[in-house]
């Protein structure tokens, strides 16, 4: 049993990889090879990630004083396992969840955004979302050992309530529409190659089933390697603890690869992961997808900065 999984696996890398080797080349043809993102280590500033994202959290770092970002997610169905395979295209047939948002950098140290998600369904659609973030320290190689950056954010959902008044989805009043997130991001950046991520993070539920519990403390970790001048291997964790008395069957971490490919302006990330959900307040508390059950999926990210000028 196990042997046939991994092979459904096997077989669904095989297809993307595949079919990366294919679109690449074409997009390398038409890239702006003057610029890059391979931004060297200053005394002054470093940068730590390329993106204000890593796979499905936030990164160290924020956006560009007066700079916006119109960012585009999305997330496919599963590659293998019972709901994949060739009838679904491996998984591309399905969507998991898309994400459309707009952000912008106030000043050097804060960034806001808001955005829609489709919404897994599980249990959640529609939903609205938007955070702060603020950034306290900047890694300098001489007197700053690390950068740290605070985010705190919200989503509201404005799905139907459904009539099954037992059902997380029922909202008896419009506050248990809302969830809530915290973190604190610890990033360093080692030389021109490598940077990690730790990110402990707090979620907030207003309404939850009876086998759930509100408050949620997970700590993530990431990391960024450096391959060539525009790509970048990326691989991302988040570690759920709760109580014993709750969440006992079904609930997985969430964990992520990716490679992300960065010319001047553009940003873009190709990812796998067995979290269907965009979001703090999804992907912590509701995957549910194992990998070795062939339960991951191909998402990608394409990110776009631009200014206003008078």
């Amino acid at each position: 049993m196990v042997e046939k999984k991994l092979k459904e696996i096997y077989r669904g890398i095989r297809v993307f990889i595949s079919l990366t080797c294919f679109v690449f080349p074409h997009i390398l043809c038409f890239s702006q090879d003057d610029f890059d993102f391979d931004f060297e280590f200053e005394e002054e500033n470093t940068k730590t990630f390329n993106s204000t994202r890593i796979i499905s959290g936030h990164s160290v770092e924020i956006l560009p004083a007066k700079t916006y970002e119109m960012r585009i997610e999305h997330r496919f169905g599963d590659i293998a396992g019972a709901a994949g395979g060739f009838q679904t295209m491996f998984g591309f047939d399905n969507v998991s969840d898309m994400r459309i948002a707009l952000e912008y950098g106030i000043s050097e140290k804060v960034m806001v955004g808001f955005g829609r998600c489709k919404g897994t369904g599980v249990p959640y659609r529609s939903l609205l979302d938007g955070f702060f973030k603020y950034k306290l320290l900047d890694q300098k190689k001489s007197t700053v050992p690390l950068s740290l950056t605070v985010v705190s954010g919200a989503t509201f959902t404005y799905q139907k309530a459904s009539s099954d008044i037992s059902g997380v989805t029922h909202f008896p009043k419009v506050a248990h529409r809302f969830a809530y997130f915290s973190e604190i991001n610890l990033a360093r950046r080692f030389g021109n190659i490598l940077s990690l991520s730790l990110i402990p993070t707090l979620v907030h539920r207003n309404y939850v089933a009876a086998d759930d519990q509100n408050t949620l403390f997970s700590l993530g970790s990431a990391l960024r390697m450096k391959l060539s001048k525009k790509f970048f291997f990326m691989m991302e964790y988040y570690h759920c603890f709760n109580s014993s008395s709750f969440r006992q069957q079904g609930y997985q971490n969430s964990l992520g690869i990716a490679l992300e490919w960065g010319t001047f302006g553009h940003n873009f990330t190709i990812n796998f992961t067995n979290s269907r959900g965009l979001g703090e307040n999804q992907f912590i508390p509701y995957t549910y997808q194992r990998w070795l059950d062939g339960q991951f999926r191909l998402g990608f990210c394409v990110s776009r900065q631009f200014t206003f000028e008078k």
